[in-house]
């Protein structure tokens, strides 16, 4: 089988990003155009089951109107039925599926016995002459075109090249102006016998709203035996660092990275009311700090086992449905995806050019547990813990404690549920992390507890000193008030008048 090499753009879901960095695009862009272009946001599921693939992206294109394309390397010639468009929303509840969420709990009545607690479950309702010069180019340059066709506003090529500098020249000849960094960059690929899925893009057929080009969706099926993700490529439409979220859907199992530091975010503790209003930022910074103690490392944010109901604790107010999950690529691997049993991990690295040398290459990893509200002798359970089955989060609370009085002999504090009256529960999702504003929220003025697994104290005010006592003795060393000479001297006076009289 072919090596897996999916440079498909991957800034999957909410990216966590700079203003000024473009987020993770592992393919690139290229243009008649001389104006810079950026991938802003590039949304990527990953469907696996043995060695087939199902790839569905989406990506975010900020750049001229002119025609553009992306150029990205698959591991095989596709064909036209390999190749589909989507609708723009579903990506959106893959996004709240696995993304960091904050929930709210009120305190119960401490008098009054709560049944125990379950899991909120959510059940599924869950060729012309333009055609001739590109042949009679790619000859020239050892370029051989593999396959053409048509999907939506896509024109796609398939191309094979014996040598990245004919492949290059294919390209500029093409009217194509090649990324200054992107060079160098396909050689590798090129060497490993990589295809290059060209989709030109017909600018008349997309919608631009705030200079963004609303590209459809992308989905792509292939076989490899190896499962990876190529990065380096990516960096050649980027400005600086690059967010890049992977989410991993498999019928049972979760996954990691098998070439870089696995670490997971720190989860379940209390934060202070007001996280409530900066959740994305709150979230950004903390997965800054989590980057900055663990530098190159991937952080695993999400890996929960579904069940045919959709289980998740708290679930997001639009959750994953069944026909989501066949559109991903159900239909193609069926099994038990296609009945919506799944797993999905969700993996987030932030990276430059500098930090990230090789591409992402998975592996299947032990089940873990954590993020959830389970207690024990010691208090609520923290980090990734092994267990049987997936059910990890990034999941912070917000506490309410009970200001109602209390009338019983034994009130049972501690008890957690939903509020008190008709105050709004719906847990909040971190989604958009790119356009959160970083660096400018104090973490530790959050936090409800210190985050020992980041080396990050939570904020304790300075205390106030003592307010200043009223002296007795002014400076000199004099008494204040009446002394005893002074009192005697009341007395005689008293005594004369009364002698006088």
């Amino acid at each position: 089988m072919s090596k897996l090499v999916i440079t498909l753009g991957a800034a999957a879901l909410s990216l966590v990003t700079m203003a000024r960095s473009a987020e993770a695009f592992c393919g690139f862009y290229v243009s008649g155009s001389e104006k810079p272009m950026f991938a802003d946001a590039t949304q990527v599921t990953l469907i696996r089951d043995g060695t087939r693939t199902v790839l569905a992206m989406q990506n975010d294109y900020k750049g001229p109107l002119d025609d553009f394309a992306l150029v990205i390397p698959v591991p095989v010639v596709l064909k036209e039925k390999d190749v589909k468009t989507l609708p723009r929303d579903l990506f959106d509840r893959v996004d709240q599926q696995g993304a960091p969420r904050l929930v709210e709990y009120w305190e119960q009545d401490p008098c009054y016995v709560q049944p125990p607690r379950r899991m909120m479950m959510a059940k599924a309702g869950m060729v012309n002459t333009e055609d001739r010069e590109e042949d009679e180019s790619a000859r020239k340059h050892s370029v051989k075109i593999e396959a053409k066709f048509d999907v939506a506003e896509y024109k796609i090529l398939i191309l094979s090249a014996k040598d990245s500098t004919g492949l290059e020249t294919w390209l500029k000849e093409s009217n194509y102006k090649i990324p200054d960094k992107a060079a160098p960059l396909l050689r590798p690929y090129v060497e490993a016998g990589s295809k290059f899925f060209v989709a030109k893009v017909d600018a008349k057929k997309v919608k631009m709203t705030d200079g963004h080009a609303e590209l459809s969706p992308l989905r792509f099926t292939y076989d490899s035996e190896e499962f990876s993700l190529p990065i380096r490529l990516g960096m050649a439409n980027s400005s600086g660092t690059q967010d890049l979220i992977v989410n991993i859907i498999s019928p049972d199992k979760r996954f990691e990275v098998a070439n870089y530091k696995n670490v997971f975010i720190p989860t379940n503790f209390d934060v202070k009311d007001g996280t409530r209003t900066r959740f994305p930022e709150f979230y950004g910074a903390l997965f800054d700090k989590t980057v900055e103690k663990n530098p190159g490392a991937v952080v695993t944010e999400y890996a929960w086992a579904a069940t045919p109901y959709g289980m998740c604790d708290p679930c997001p107010p639009t959750p994953m449905q069944p026909e989501d999950l066949m559109t991903l690529g159900g239909d193609i691997v069926g099994g038990k995806i296609a009945q919506s049993e799944f797993t999905l991990t969700r993996l987030h690295a932030r990276y430059s050019a500098k930090d990230m040398k090789d591409d992402l290459r998975f592996r299947e990893a032990k089940p873990v547990t954590g993020g959830r509200e389970q207690w024990n002798g010691k208090g609520i359970e923290y980090g990734a813990t092994p267990s049987a089955d997936n059910a990890f989060q990034a999941r912070y609370v917000i506490r309410h404690y009970w200001q109602g009085k209390i009338a019983c002999k034994n009130p049972q504090r501690g008890r957690w549920g939903g509020p008190w009256n008709d105050e709004d529960d719906s847990p909040i999702a971190a989604s958009k992390l790119a356009y959160v504003p970083r660096g400018k929220l104090p973490l530790d003025q959050y936090i409800g507890r210190d985050l020992w697994e980041i080396g990050v104290k939570k904020y304790k005010p300075a205390p106030t000193p003592p307010s200043p006592t009223m002296k007795q003795t002014p400076p000199g060393g004099k008494a204040m008030g009446f002394g005893v000479g002074a009192l005697a001297g009341l007395a005689l006076l008293g005594l004369a008048r009364r002698r006088l009289r």
